[in-house]
C-alpha cells in the first residue's frame, strides 16, 4: 500500500467554491460520521467552504488556489506555478493524514488534490453533479477508481447515484401531505444560489409590482450577500412586503414553508427541489459553461415538476406570465409530486458507501 493511504484512514471530501460543491459534500460527510468514519475537507483559502465547513466541526485543510475568472495576464500566467504549489502542498497533506480515498466533487481544490492524489495511490472517487461534466471532473475522471454522476449518461462509465442532499431536506413530509389544508396567500421562496442572481433580484419586485393585487402573495427571497442592500431596495421601491435574506440558513423549513420557487437550475438545486418535493420556475443561468443549468432542468421539466423561463428580451414579462399559469394551489400540489417523484433520496448513502469500497 502507499505511503500516502492507509484503509483506516479518514476519507478525504474535495469540494468548494459555491453552496452547489460544498452542500452535497456536507451530504456525504454528515452520512461518513455517522458510520464512525473520520472525515477530512480540502478546500482552497477563503472559499465558501471556509464558512460552512467548520460549522460542521468537520477538519478542513486549504490550499493557496482560485478561480482565474476576472483575472489579468500575470495571474494567469503564474497559474501554473501556483497549481504546481497547490499540487505539492496536497500531497504533503495526503502523506501526513494518509486517507483511505479521496471524493472530488468540484472546485478549486479539488484539481491539486485530485492530482495529487492519482500521483500518490490514493483512491479517486469522483462525483460530478451537472449534466455536462465541469473541466476539473472531466480530467481526474479518466484515472479516477470510480466515476458517479448526478445525472444519466454524463460519462461512459459513470454510474448514475443521483446528488446528495442534506438529511433534513430529504425528510420532509410528502407534497400531499405538506399541501393538504393550505389556504391563503401564496408562499413563494426565490433562490438567488448562494452566490445569488442579479436577474432575480432584479425581475421579481418587478414582476410583483405589475401583478398588483391579484392575489396575495407571501415572498421570502435569497439574494446573495453581495447584493442584500440592493435586492432590499429594489422590493421597497417596488411597494412589495417581501423577507429578504443574504443566505437560507434552513433549507429544509424553507422548502417545506414554500408553495412555489423561482430559482436557478443548478444541479443541487434541483436535487433538493424533488427531495422536498416542491414546484419550480427554474431560470437557467445564461453564462454557465456549456449551458449546463438548462440541459439540468430538461427532465424536471418532462416530468411536469417545473417549467422553464430563460433570461433574454422581455424576461420580466414572461416571468410574470408564467407565475401568473401557476398561481393556483391544486396545481402546483400536481407538480410538486411530480418533483418527488425525480429524487433520489439515497444518494448519500450511496456515496459514501462506494467510498468505502474504493479504499478496499
Amino acid at each position: 500500500m502507499s505511503a500516502y493511504t492507509d484503509r483506516d484512514g479518514p476519507v478525504l471530501i474535495m469540494a468548494g467554491g459555491t453552496g452547489g460543491h460544498i452542500f452535497p459534500g456536507l451530504a456525504v460527510a454528515d452520512e461518513l460520521v455517522a458510520r464512525k468514519i473520520p472525515v477530512i475537507w480540502l478546500g482552497a483559502d477563503g472559499g465558501l467552504e471556509t464558512q460552512l465547513v467548520p460549522r460542521h466541526r468537520l477538519h478542513l485543510e486549504t490550499l493557496p488556489i482560485s478561480s482565474l475568472r476576472g483575472k489579468g495576464l500575470p495571474a494567469k500566467l503564474a497559474m501554473p506555478f501556483r497549481l504546481a504549489g497547490a499540487v505539492a502542498g496536497a500531497r504533503a497533506l495526503l502523506k501526513r493524514q494518509r486517507p483511505r480515498c479521496a471524493l472530488s466533487l468540484g472546485g478549486y481544490a479539488a484539481a491539486p488534490g485530485g492530482i495529487a492524489a492519482q500521483w500518490s495511490g490514493v483512491p479517486l472517487v469522483v462525483h460530478e453533479q451537472n449534466s455536462i461534466a465541469g473541466i476539473t471532473n472531466r480530467f481526474l475522471a479518466r484515472k479516477a477508481k470510480r466515476v458517479l454522476t448526478g445525472f444519466p449518461d454524463v460519462f461512459a462509465r459513470g454510474e448514475w447515484v443521483g446528488n446528495p442532499v442534506r438529511a433534513s431536506i430529504a425528510a420532509l413530509p410528502d407534497p400531499a401531505q405538506r399541501y393538504a389544508g393550505r389556504e391563503g396567500a401564496l408562499h413563494l421562496l426565490v433562490l438567488g444560489g448562494s452566490q445569488g442572481a442579479q436577474s432575480l433580484n432584479a425581475a421579481l419586485p418587478e414582476v410583483l409590482r405589475r401583478r398588483g393585487s391579484r392575489m396575495a402573495v407571501q415572498v421570502r427571497h435569497q439574494c446573495g450577500s453581495r447584493h442584500f442592500d440592493k435586492a432590499q431596495a429594489a422590493y421597497l421601491n417596488a411597494g412589495i412586503d417581501a423577507d429578504v435574506v443574504p443566505f437560507e440558513d434552513d433549507m429544509a423549513a424553507a422548502y417545506a414553508w414554500a408553495d412555489l420557487v423561482i430559482c436557478r437550475a443548478g444541479a443541487l438545486t434541483l436535487a433538493e427541489l424533488a427531495a422536498a418535493g416542491v414546484p419550480s420556475i427554474l431560470v437557467p443561468f445564461p453564462h454557465a459553461v456549456d449551458d449546463h443549468q438548462t440541459k439540468n432542468a430538461e427532465a424536471m421539466v418532462a416530468a411536469g415538476g417545473a417549467r422553464l423561463v430563460a433570461e433574454g428580451d422581455e424576461f420580466v414579462k414572461r416571468l410574470g406570465a408564467t407565475f401568473e399559469e401557476l398561481n393556483d394551489r391544486a396545481r402546483l400540489a400536481r407538480m410538486a409530486r411530480a418533483a418527488r417523484a425525480q429524487a433520489k433520496p439515497d444518494a448519500a448513502r450511496r456515496i459514501a458507501g462506494i467510498c468505502l469500497e474504493a479504499a478496499t
